[in-house]
């Protein structure tokens, strides 16, 4: 089934100033999901769960959070954080006349769907929260990101060079993931060093009694094997959360060659917080 798809863009205000965020919307309707992509990468890459889901009738929008994708990228660390990517996600929600949506995202789009589901309750109607980053990730991610940053700040022509090689690429003649690759390092090396400094040395994600609040229908799709995204904090999440649904991936990878599991289980997830049935507690699905 083939959907509209339509690229659109708003304003937020910060004590940075004016920023501009992009967003695409797939299909049309009332029955609105708003996807979120992970750290530094684009929102391109919620296209394939995007479009499966706008051809089941829900009307899907993929946000680049400031600092991403064709977003603005300012490179002042004060403007980043995952407060501030909730707020941006409201703010999306109230520039699309929606008043509710089911929010979710991968990694920092995750952390940053859970955000959202503190700071304005009233505007989720569920949650789909892949590969969460919360207590048993800290040490894996600051390992993993600190130097980059590091890097990005003290080297910055390791960054820009990467940028320069990513932009002579054409997207057209690499397969999908490759380009969502090429798009992840197509950052100037200032604005990734503002960008990690703000998630790093901000609130990762709400607190435990913060989660523990969340009334929001909840998916939670852990991947075993990944240190940065550990199952362990999936399984810690729905522990916590009132009405939730446990989906244990076969790896990372599962979602992004071999979607058709995973895809479905959103979708029907989504469908279901519209038409109000409830997800049964700790309902566990594993790996068929």
């Amino acid at each position: 089934m083939l959907v509209s798809e339509r690229i659109g863009q708003f304003f937020v205000e910060s004590d940075g100033g004016r920023d501009r965020l992009e967003y695409t919307e797939y299909g049309s309707g009332d029955q609105w999901v708003v996807l979120l992509h992970g750290l530094l990468m684009p929102r391109r890459m919620q296209q394939p769960l995007a479009r499966a889901m706008a051809a089941q009738g829900l009307h899907v929008v993929t946000l680049d959070l400031l600092g991403h994708g064709r977003s603005d990228q300012p490179a002042d660390p004060l403007v980043y954080s995952m407060t501030a990517f909730g707020e941006q996600v409201v703010a999306l929600l109230d520039h699309l006349g929606a008043e509710q949506a089911v929010i979710g995202g991968t990694s920092l789009g995750a952390n940053v769907s859970l955000e959202v589901a503190v700071i304005a309750p009233e505007r989720v109607k569920g949650l789909i929260v892949e590969m969460p980053v919360l207590n048993n990730a800290l040490v894996a991610g600051i390992l993993a990101f600190v130097p980059v940053m590091l890097a990005a700040r003290y080297l910055p022509f390791t960054a820009n060079s990467l940028q320069k090689l990513a932009r002579s690429v054409p997207r057209g003649v690499v397969p999908f993931w490759a380009g969502i690759g090429l798009d992840t390092v197509d950052h100037r090396a200032d604005s990734i060093a503002a960008v990690l400094h703000g998630v790093i040395f901000g609130r990762i994600a709400p607190s435990s009694r913060l989660r523990r609040q969340i009334q929001a229908p909840a998916l939670v799709v852990g991947h075993p094997i990944d240190p940065i995204h550990p199952f362990v904090d999936a399984d810690m999440l729905a522990a916590e959360l009132s009405h939730v649904r446990i989906e244990r991936a076969s790896s990372i990878l599962e979602w992004r060659f071999r979607p058709e599991r995973l895809t479905a289980a959103a979708t029907d997830f989504a469908q279901d917080c519209w038409h109000d049935t409830p997800a049964p507690r700790a309902a566990r699905s594993r790996k068929r």
